[in-house]
């Protein structure tokens, strides 16, 4: 990563960290999960408003570090007003620029690109991840379904 790049990176997290857009609760949100990362401390619940197939609004609200909170942020960026469809693919592709199977330059995620430097840092790829891993788990669920019975708790990180 070039020192230009890395600049991007450290200026886009700080950014969606201080002011993280979509951060709240929906009113009455249809789709909803919570992940946490008991090994750090992240911790972060994602509501949506999905109609139509179509994630209409979404809001994530909790605590976690500074990649955690940079990513759900841009995540509710990137997938709100998009279709679940897009939304997944979406995921697919950032989860596999951040595990190294792909280039970020092939992924075609838009601004999400600037967290591509997280895979150099393996242990805080959970963090950059977790969000994602709760708007699946929201997305997955039934709409009437309890928020307690979509827990998103990232692979190996159980207490």
């Amino acid at each position: 990563m070039s020192a230009a790049e890395n600049d991007l990176y450290q200026e886009v997290v700080m950014d969606h960290k201080r002011a993280p857009r979509n951060f709240g609760h929906l009113p009455a949100p249809n789709h909803q999960a919570r992940g946490t990362n008991p090994q750090c401390g992240d911790d972060l619940s994602v509501e949506l408003d999905v109609q139509a197939g179509q994630v209409r609004d979404i809001r994530f609200s909790g605590q976690g570090c500074a990649i955690c909170i940079a990513s759900a942020s841009m995540m509710g960026e990137a997938v709100k007003g998009h279709d679940v469809e897009a939304a997944q693919q979406l995921q697919q592709h950032f989860r596999a620029v951040l595990t190294g199977e792909i280039e970020p330059e092939e992924a075609q995620l838009g601004k999400l690109v600037s967290l591509a430097g997280v895979r150099r840092y393996p242990s805080r790829i959970k963090c950059a991840l977790l969000g994602w891993h709760a708007l699946m788990h929201a997305l997955a669920q039934a709409p009437d379904a309890s928020p307690a019975a979509a827990d998103a708790t990232p692979p190996g990180n159980t207490p």
